[in-house]
């Protein structure tokens, strides 16, 4: 594992969840946080608070990742507070929310991360290294069948994995690597309880299929390994939860 002592991550959606875990997490191991949000302020005080707590540094970023305009101003923020960036982890996706536009998925979960490669990397040295999150739905999209309601989703976050792979020659030239995490459905978190709105039962069946869920802990603690890894090549994917339906 490598030492992560020090080092600068900016996580995407950490006000809760799965990001805000991942922020304490990196805390505990020696990491100074750049914590974006996008309209939950009270929510990324308090885990900014815990990362301070933890003896790190850690700075708000509010940024709606769709705009273009918020990315650069929140790359800029990094730039003023730290001038580097070593860990960039793309948490932040959506598109089962009812008040957007119909390609709202694409231009967060495909758009909005190609964005944010574009505005992170210059500010990464070699040894950096991107985290990209996202559903094995997602992952294993035109493999295997998805839920009807997580389709847009599934759809877009595949096409956002394809586009940043394909640039994993031009990162690997400045020394930066890209690691996936894919995670089955996480227990507790805001995608799987929107889907079962429209799809009862859906958690509860998918759970005696596999026997359980990861919970948000573990999938949070499998994306702070994956940033640690030294075994781990630009372009590998890690799995948390049954891969199997």
């Amino acid at each position: 594992m490598l030492d992560l002592e020090e080092k600068v991550a900016l996580i995407t959606g950490a006000s809760r969840g799965v990001g805000a875990a991942t922020a304490q997490i990196l805390a505990e191991r020696g990491v100074d946080i750049i914590i974006n949000y996008r309209s939950k302020a009270s929510r990324a005080e308090e885990i900014a608070t815990k990362v301070r707590t933890l003896g790190r540094r850690a700075v708000l970023a509010q940024a709606d990742i769709t705009s273009e305009s918020d990315i650069r101003a929140m790359i800029q923020i990094v730039s003023t507070h730290f001038a580097r960036l070593d860990l960039l982890i793309l948490n932040a996706s959506g598109g089962l929310e009812k008040d957007k536009s119909a390609d709202y998925a694409m231009q967060l979960n495909l758009t909005a991360q190609e964005r944010m490669v574009d505005a992170a990397t210059p500010l990464m040295q070699a040894g950096g290294r991107i985290i990209f999150v996202t559903s094995h739905l997602a992952h294993f999209y035109k493999q295997k069948p998805v839920y009807k309601v997580y389709e847009p989703v599934a759809a877009s976050k595949y096409a956002g994995e394809q586009a940043l792979r394909n640039r994993i020659p031009e990162l690997s030239n400045n020394g930066v690597s890209l690691v996936v995490v894919s995670g089955d459905l996480i227990e507790g978190t805001i995608t799987p309880k929107l889907m079962e709105r429209s799809d009862r039962g859906l958690i509860s069946t998918r759970r005696e299929q596999v026997g359980s869920l990861p919970t948000v802990e573990e999938f949070a603690y499998a994306i702070v390994d994956a940033c640690a890894s030294s075994n781990l090549s630009s372009g590998a994917t890690v799995f948390v939860g049954s891969t199997d339906w």
